[in-house]
């Protein structure tokens, strides 16, 4: 059942033809996958605020001692020292620069990592490498840091996922307000109208409860006819699939080609990189 949250019906109607544009194909670079399909938590979460400063217990969990619990403990019997100084203030912040010892060993921080991998099929999105194939094995060069994937795809889709250490930027990236537009290339069952993207991007009811809508909704010319470009934002756990399922679609391939301003441009599949300084306090500004 689809439910239009824009309460000016005549002024949509009149846009329509302007919104969908169902005849002409996406352009090519932009929202094509890099191979052609025809071939071979909660909204009550917090909001983490990006710092240079960081509390003690957390940079002593970050360098991998201990968790941050266990760290709590450390402090309390006085066996922390920064810049020279016992300290025994749990909430105490860590600023650049800052020397901070357990035990008199130094302690260094890890260094920040985000990696952009262009995922393969058959690959599994998990932050267990003993679980067959992951998304690990193929970013296990990048950094020495253990990095992990930021959200979820179905091991039989491809396209970009994000890896990183960060894990304030993990939880703001999962936070329902700071969604990002990403884009997808898809196929689907059956024929796709010029109606039913209409109604994708007046919004949906899903099976599983909840409102979801497409930013945009193109067809890509092929010869099945039923390829089609999503921008869509939202992070919920299989967005597009429940998109399309709502209107009595089932999406049988997906390619990831954008987050945000991050695209594939020089990703080949089964590749990964770096995120430029840029990119990340892109990520940062969300």
């Amino acid at each position: 059942m689809s439910r239009n949250r824009n309460s000016n019906k005549g002024k949509s109607g009149d846009n329509k033809g302007k919104r969908q544009g169902g005849n002409k194909p996406y352009q090519k670079g932009k929202y094509r996958g890099d191979n052609n399909f025809g071939a071979k938590k909660r909204k009550g979460d917090p909001l983490p605020s990006f710092s240079d400063e960081v509390r003690l217990n957390k940079f002593i969990s970050n360098a991998g001692i201990c968790s941050r619990r266990e760290a709590d403990v450390l402090i309390k019997t006085g066996v922390v020292e920064v810049n020279g100084k016992v300290v025994l203030e749990f909430g105490y912040k860590v600023k650049p620069g800052d020397e901070v010892r357990f035990d008199g060993q130094l302690i260094k921080s890890e260094k920040k990592q985000y990696v952009l991998l262009n995922k393969p099929k058959d690959f599994t999105v998990s932050s267990d490498k003993y679980v067959g194939r992951t998304v690990l094995q193929l970013t296990q060069g990048a950094c020495k840091e253990r990095i992990i994937p930021v959200g979820k795809m179905d091991k039989m889709w491809t396209g970009l996922i994000l890896l990183t250490n960060d894990s304030d930027m993990m939880k703001r990236l999962s936070h329902p307000k700071h969604a990002i537009t990403s884009i997808y290339h898809v196929e689907v069952t059956g024929e796709f109208s010029k109606e039913q993207a209409e109604t994708l991007m007046e919004g949906v009811e899903t099976k599983e409860g909840g409102f979801l809508k497409a930013e945009k909704i193109e067809l890509i010319k092929s010869d099945k006819g039923r390829e089609i470009g999503v921008e869509i934002k939202s992070n919920k756990n299989r967005a597009v699939e429940r998109l399309f399922e709502a209107i009595g679609c089932k999406v049988v391939k997906l390619d990831k080609v954008s987050i945000g301003s991050l695209t594939k441009k020089d990703v080949p599949r089964g590749q990964w990189r770096h995120l430029t300084a840029k990119e990340v306090d892109f990520l940062k500004m969300i």
